[in-house]
């Protein structure tokens, strides 16, 4: 009998949405046991129960990765890989219990738009049939149902060649760490169950706007992102009296200006764009009103990589923050001289220095350094209640109170978690299985597209090839060991086969049915095929 894969898919798909697992929910935690027990359904799972586990990620929390094995011929091996923890679903209001309901959801939102008159795109998309709502089915529970199809379908057959593992990973919307845990033992569980892994499938899925052609992508690599900070650091004066200083607010604004969506910090591969640099975080760190000009201002940015490292990504805003602080020192000595009667201004220079650079002079600076720079990130790894950010923050500061060197002064470093660009190095294993989809999606009356990076972060950046090295990233990352551990990636090759539909990450989220359900768990299929050859 033959295996009706769009059935699956669908009805997989509407089954896990309806398990709600926001991120950080005791949810979450229970989400792969229920996979669990969904997949222990099938024959092979009911004759191999060895090979569906659910293994924590014993990082203090309930939350565990699923990972599910049939196995056929040969060492070759294709994990479908994806997440099933969502953004929360407050923001769906009075229809919030039915968000996870996508079949009762719909004619909900249909009366709802029709009643406001808000957004007719979607209220098209919805009318249309084509299209179905509910939190997480489009990102991403929908790409494993695909995989949960292709994984039955191939448990299915009774000569198997090859192997495939479907892993099902928490965090992603956070801080990956189902994937980045999958990551480091992959290798290991490969070695113990004799698989060698010649691809990994990312079931990602990816917004369209438009007519569904970008959507049908399929992408043999991701984005990278690197979370750029800088520490300002100015001399604080009265008010009355603002040349005897320098405003760090003022250095601020002159940083923010120069990297706001600066080209010499974008990317771009034929047509495909890693978006320039935005500022996502701008403070003081004063307590409160007085009339002394700010001593310290901490920003960040986002910024975003096909082939660019940390080094060179580090390189380009060091010399950027320089011409910015060069441009804030003349312009105050300027203007010093341009008031009546003039002003004495004594700054001539603005230092700006790497995270890594700081701790050298603190070193040099402070013999105590070292224990107290390792006690305080083990306090900061513990304050669940402070973001990454935060903490570097505090690390920054207090390193640079350990140099005792007197300021003004910027430093840069990167305050998070770092997602490498990786891009799949191996253009022949591409060329083949783009034939493949190609003549898949033609099976279906329609077509698919090839991208080299996935538009948005994905966990495909901590199993895929890398661009660049890690190193400069670790060095300069305040909260890189105690916070967070990253290991080596596996360097698989990977690609991302996903679903598409509109507005991620909002209460119109949609996936379009026909594509997600009908076309591609049959083009995961024939991936995974050709890959197993």
């Amino acid at each position: 009998m033959t295996f009706d894969l769009a059935a699956r898919t669908r009805a997989a798909a509407i089954q896990m949405t309806q398990w709600r697992s926001v991120t950080g929910s005791p949810e979450e935690c229970d989400f792969p046991h229920l996979l669990r027990t969904m997949l222990a359904q099938n024959r092979y799972f009911r004759l191999n129960p060895e090979h569906l586990r659910v293994q924590p990620l014993g990082d203090g929390t309930r939350r565990s990765n699923l990972l599910a094995l049939v196995k056929g011929e040969g060492r070759k091996t294709v994990v479908l890989a994806g997440h099933f923890d969502t953004v929360p679903f407050d923001d769906y209001a009075e229809l919030a219990p039915f968000a996870c309901d996508p079949e009762a959801l719909l004619p909900m939102i249909i009366d709802k738009l029709k009643r406001t008159g808000e957004n007719p795109q979607a209220l098209a998309d919805l009318e249309s049939g084509e299209y179905l709502p509910g939190r997480g089915l489009l990102d991403m529970k929908s790409g494993i149902a695909a995989g949960i199809a292709v994984l039955e379908a191939f448990a299915a057959e009774e000569h198997r060649q090859g192997n495939v593992l479907l892993l099902a990973t928490p965090d992603e919307e956070d801080r990956s760490a189902g994937m980045r845990k999958a990551a480091a033992l992959l290798p290991e569980i490969a070695r113990e169950s004799g698989l060698d892994i010649s691809l990994v499938i990312n079931l990602d899925s990816i917004a369209d706007d438009g007519d569904g052609s970008f959507g049908r992508s399929v992408t043999t690599g991701s984005i990278g992102k690197l979370l750029l900070t800088a520490l300002v650091i100015g001399r604080e004066t009265h008010a009355c009296y603002p040349f005897a200083g320098i405003n760090a607010s003022y250095l601020a604004a002159e940083l923010l200006s120069e990297f706001e969506c600066a080209p010499e910090l974008a990317e771009t591969s034929g047509h495909e764009i890693a978006a320039p640099p935005s500022a996502l975080y701008v403070k003081d760190v004063k307590s409160g009103y007085n009339v002394t000009t700010p001593a310290r201002i901490f920003l960040y940015w986002n910024t975003l990589q096909h082939r660019r490292g940390p080094a060179e990504v580090l390189s380009i805003a060091t010399g950027m923050a320089r011409e910015a602080m060069e441009r804030a020192v003349a312009r105050l000595a300027a203007r010093a001289r341009a008031v009546s009667p003039p002003q004495p201004f004594g700054e001539e220079s603005v230092a700006v220095l790497s995270f890594a650079e700081l701790v050298a002079q603190a070193r040099r600076s402070d013999p105590d350094f070292e224990t107290s720079f390792a006690l305080l990130n083990r306090e900061l790894a513990d304050r669940q209640d402070l973001d990454f950010p935060a903490r570097a923050r505090l690390i920054t500061e207090f390193v640079w109170a350990s140099t005792k060197l007197p300021g003004p002064a910027v430093i840069l470093g990167f305050g998070s978690l770092p997602y490498p660009a990786v891009t799949l190095k191996d253009e022949a294993l591409g060329e083949r299985l783009m034939a493949v989809l190609d003549q898949a999606a033609a099976e279906k009356g329609t077509t698919v597209s090839r991208l080299g990076y996935f538009p948005g972060i994905s966990d495909m950046s901590f199993l895929g090839e890398a661009s660049g090295d890690l190193s400069a990233a670790e060095a300069n990352t305040p909260v890189w060991g105690a916070s967070f551990a990253l290991g080596p990636s596996p360097a698989y090759p990977v690609i991302n086969i996903g679903p598409w539909g509109r507005d991620y990450h909002h209460w119109l989220e949609r996936l379009h049915m026909p594509y997600a359900f009908d076309v591609l768990p049959l083009l995961v299929l024939r991936a995974t095929k050709a890959a197993l050859e």
